[in-house]
């Protein structure tokens, strides 16, 4: 199963390597979750090819796969994809949790003596944006308050000039007069954020969707209450940006025919990116099921160098054209390039696995063989000190070369 699946690219990777293996066979179906028609028609085309046959049910959409002759089923939502028990899924999201939407809240100091919320006829108040009544705010020993608002997208003032080769943004970040439904509850959900408040002016980026689909993820390889398994077994693998433990702050950002751009810029025509909150996610799909175990993140490069990367690469260029040997070279090099916008170093792994009693495996860098060691992810607390490293961490990536594929090199496979 794969969310997010692009045009098909990893997918395509994965099948026609795994054909070459035994475990195909086993393989009963391949799902893609894809919202958009027109990227499924470019996978369905990519898979099974442009003349494969098509067919609908009540989940998605059928085919077959080219490499395999396994069904391919697409589907706009996991959701759709039974949870069986019986089942044991592998899921892959690479590039996917970026693309969720977030919620971003600024702590600020309010005043007792300012306004809040609209006062109603009943002496309670209302907040404009959203119509819900809470009481009014007091403060019993007359000091200012901290709050936290919601940072909302609103239009620039004027006429923003769009018909020039770099348009000005037609929309910016504002800062809510008034508390909003998620203001009074996202940031106050968990404790990382909660140790924040206190912090004049602190910034929160909160993607609820992450959370959704991560413990999605672990309950189908877990089990939960509502979906029951009694044997755990399946695993899933995150590829995306990120933090490793701190939270995400200003990260939003605009991609654009391979350049960073304004995020408020073309409406539409623009690809909007943002951290992940790799605890965050951890966090949930542990919450979600006592059957599951995360371990995590680790930054690109050290998880394709312990997947024997390097040696794989080197294979593949002893066989290889001088010319065809190079290419080889520079894209091994640049996926596990650990320079500050390198992507080895901004890209970051995870993997969800069944519980086991949070045993992992790495490999030191003195040694050659797996060890044994404790990994499974934790809460963590954000202190005012790591708070401000992660402004550094999280703020957009300038890239020195665009990036051109939705996953490794068509021949890095392994």
């Amino acid at each position: 199963m794969e969310v997010g699946p692009g045009r098909g690219t990893l997918m395509d990777d994965i099948l026609r390597t795994i054909k070459k293996y035994p475990m195909a066979d086993a393989i009963d179906a391949i799902y893609m979750v894809e919202a958009s028609s027109h990227l499924r028609k470019v996978q369905k085309n990519l898979l099974c090819g442009a003349d494969a046959q098509v067919s609908e049910s009540k989940v998605g959409c059928h085919s077959i796969c080219k490499h395999t002759e396994i069904p391919i089923v697409w589907t706009p939502t996991i959701e759709s994809i039974p949870k069986d028990p019986k089942k044991m899924p592998f899921i892959v999201a690479h590039e996917f949790f970026d693309a969720l939407p977030i919620h971003a809240f600024q702590a600020v100091e309010v005043r007792p003596n300012q306004d809040t919320a609209k006062q109603t006829v009943n002496g309670s108040s209302e907040t404009p944006s959203t119509g819900t009544t809470t009481p009014p705010p007091t403060n019993g020993n007359g000091k200012p308050s901290i709050q936290w608002r919601e940072m909302l997208v609103s239009p620039v003032p004027g006429q923003p000039k769009i018909d020039q080769p770099t348009p000005e943004p037609e929309f910016q970040m504002s800062l809510a007069k008034y508390p909003t439904r998620h203001s009074r509850y996202l940031p106050d959900s968990h404790p990382r954020f909660r140790n924040l408040k206190n912090i004049p002016n602190a910034i929160v980026e909160i993607c609820p969707d992450a959370s959704l689909f991560a413990a999605d993820f672990a309950a189908r390889i877990g089990g939960s209450a509502k979906h029951p398994k009694s044997v755990p077994s399946g695993a899933a693998l995150i590829l995306d940006y990120g933090t490793t433990d701190t939270v995400p702050i200003n990260s939003l950002r605009g991609i654009r025919q391979h350049r960073h751009v304004s995020p408020f810029s073309e409406p539409g025509l623009v690809d909007l990116s943002v951290d992940v909150d790799f605890t965050a996610v951890a966090d949930s799909a542990i919450q979600a099921s006592k059957g599951v175990e995360v371990h995590g993140p680790v930054d690109q490069s050290e998880f394709l160098i312990r997947m024997a990367i390097r040696e794989r690469a080197e294979q593949l260029m002893r066989t290889a054209s001088p010319e065809r040997a190079r290419d080889i070279e520079k894209s091994y090099k640049r996926l596990v390039d650990r320079g500050p916008s390198g992507m080895g170093k901004i890209y970051k792994a995870l993997a969800i696995l069944p519980e086991n009693g949070g045993t992992g495996h790495r490999l030191d860098s003195e040694e050659t063989s797996p060890v044994s060691v404790p990994s499974k992810a934790r809460s963590q607390s954000m202190t005012k000190e790591n708070y401000w490293s992660a402004s550094h961490q999280a703020m957009p990536v300038q890239l020195e070369e665009p990036i051109t594929n939705k996953g490794p090199d068509p021949d890095l496979d392994f």
